[in-house]
């Protein structure tokens, strides 16, 4: 969903670009990126696609009720792109997750199970920087194929993968190209070449669309999304572990993270389990539902809002 808009504003004889985000923030390009945000202020940004954004709206909302002002920077793009400025300070929080973000840090991590990867992420993160507490909630990648081409090559695993690979397009987000959880450790672990590599987006409508169409025979798709259950799509099993547990969890400026914010993330992480959190991303992906109104009803249903 496209989060920002443009908006061409003329006064007299000068003109002036100004870009403002959807919701009550502004958008992630407004400010250059070492522009610390407000003292009194939780800038909250998002990566690049939609559950992001909807945990996000998430964490907004039950911050807001708390009474901390909030402004939103969504859609900011990968993590290469928002870690520094959770650094800078132009961002404050941001959903996360917990295996990706380690591996991101720490490229030589072997922690898989969720207790040991959340373990060393929290000494792994800047200084400047804290993870709150994980929900029960994940969302990993997951090598994901039609019923057609499982059926065709009898693949229920990655490693099944190994003898047809060499025929297969495979598609994901850009930055799967070198990430070592993406082509780089695909190709390590599991001996994977593929035919070629597609970059589409990292698991939104590109993906999807290109795996439905044909485009690619393989894909990264997050292992939330309602469409492989919808579209009766095979999510390979991952036997050796190149995915490590992915807990969604708040990535937070230390120097923001007060005791009401602090609890207020908390207390969203205790209710975020994966069956509720699939169950959104329906409403948002197939149903088509503001993410900020979904947002509002997981919140009040919960009491967090």
């Amino acid at each position: 969903m496209t989060r920002t808009r443009l908006v061409l504003a003329t006064a007299l004889v000068t003109s002036a670009l100004a870009l403002t985000a959807c919701g009550d923030g502004g958008d992630p390009l407004a400010a250059p990126a070492d522009t610390p945000a407000a003292t009194d202020t939780i800038v909250i940004g998002s990566a690049d696609f939609s559950e992001s954004t909807l945990i996000a709206e998430i964490y907004a909302g039950a911050l807001t009720s708390k009474g901390v002002k909030v402004s939103k920077k969504l859609n900011i793009g990968s993590r290469e792109t928002y870690l520094p400025g959770l650094e800078d300070g132009s961002i404050d929080l941001i959903p996360e997750y917990s295996g990706a973000l380690l591996t991101y840090l720490k490229k030589d991590a072997t922690e898989v199970s969720s207790e040991d990867v959340y373990a060393t992420l929290k000494t792994s993160v800047p200084a400047k920087l804290t993870v709150l507490e994980q929900s029960a909630a994940q969302d990993k990648d997951a090598v994901t194929v039609t019923k057609a081409t499982a059926d065709k090559y009898k693949l229920t695993s990655i490693a099944d993968l190994a003898p047809v690979a060499k025929d297969l397009v495979l598609g994901g987000p850009p930055e799967w190209k070198t990430r070592v959880t993406g082509v780089p450790g695909l190709k390590k672990v599991y001996g994977l070449t593929f035919k070629s590599y597609k970059s589409l987006d990292a698991g939104g409508p590109l993906t999807i669309n290109a795996l439905k169409s044909g485009q690619v025979q393989a894909a990264d798709v997050f292992s939330t999304d309602p469409n492989i259950a919808a579209e009766g799509w095979v999510a390979l099993q991952d036997p050796k572990n190149l995915f490590a547990a992915q807990n969604v969890l708040p990535l937070v400026n230390t120097a923001k993270a007060t005791p009401t914010v602090t609890t207020a993330l908390n207390a969203v992480s205790a209710k975020l389990t994966t069956e509720n959190l699939s169950a959104l991303m329906k409403e948002v992906s197939l149903d088509k539902k503001d993410p900020e109104a979904v947002a509002k009803e997981f919140l009040s249903t919960n009491g967090l809002g």
